[in-house]
């Protein structure tokens, strides 16, 4: 199979690293137009020039912080005054780590602000076109924690549980103009937020950190951690032509790592 994004432009949150700059490199070398984003104006720099790039291809970037939700309004709506997006993939910061019992309210009105407000305003100025053009590819990044939740990342687990299904009805609205929308189900990817969350682990437990590493990667069936390239070559697949009965799907790249159906 052979996966074609020629002339289709693609916006990508969380991209100047980890998984984003992954799914970012695939959809350029799969012939997208890739716009950038994230909050390192250094890091999207470099970014921006190690995605391939063949005749006709143009990529850029867009600085702004997805904690900052008044601030983000701003940037993205300038940004869709003269840009159009057929692909958006919606990826945002992780939060801080944390129990339950530990997070307050302003905690999480901040995830939730960070994790769906962003996500629903960039993807409601991305339909536009979308509905226009009666094609778009809508992906968000979620995590396996919304079917499994994990004890020490209940920010995550709670919002990132409300734009699963908000994408679910999503996909239920604009099945109709031949757009699709899907949840991916993250795993355990060996990226810079991993190692951070595994470094904190590691503290609050007084354990070296490879075993972290170690202790993690037995409970995955696949036996190891994820590489970033691999969920990317998931999205490229949504995000083509051949993925266009495909929608309302709540897909988990994981290894196996769920339990549940």
């Amino acid at each position: 199979m052979i996966i074609s994004l020629k002339n289709k432009n693609a916006l990508i949150g969380g991209s100047s690293g980890g998984l984003g700059k992954a799914i970012a490199v695939q959809l350029a070398e799969s012939g997208a137009n890739v716009t950038l984003l994230a909050r390192n104006e250094e890091k999207l720099k470099q970014a921006v020039l190690e995605l391939p790039a063949g005749e006709g291809q143009k990529h850029q970037f867009l600085v702004t912080d997805f904690s900052d939700f008044e601030g983000y309004k701003k940037a993205i709506s300038e940004y869709f005054k003269n840009n159009a997006v057929d692909i958006l993939v919606n990826n945002t910061n992780g939060p801080k780590a944390g129990s339950v019992l530990e997070k307050t309210v302003e905690d999480f009105q901040a995830a939730f602000n960070m994790l769906f407000q962003t996500v629903q305003f960039t993807t409601s100025l991305a339909l536009k076109h979308m509905q226009q053009n009666k094609w778009g590819r809508i992906i968000n990044l979620t995590s396996r924690t919304v079917k499994e939740p994990v004890d020490t990342l209940a920010l995550s687990n709670t919002i990132r549980a409300a734009v699963t299904t908000w994408g679910k009805t999503l996909a239920n609205a604009v099945a109709k103009d031949a757009i699709t929308v899907n949840n991916i189900l993250t795993g355990n990817f060996d990226t810079e937020r991993l190692k951070h969350l595994f470094t904190m682990q590691a503290e609050s437990q007084g354990k070296p950190l490879e075993e972290i590493y170690e202790t993690t990667t037995r409970q995955i069936p696949a036996q190891r951690l994820g590489r970033p390239e691999e969920l990317a070559s998931v999205i490229a697949f949504l995000a083509s032509e051949q993925a266009s009965y495909i929608t309302g799907a709540s897909i988990a790249v994981d290894g196996g790592l769920i339990k549940s159906l």
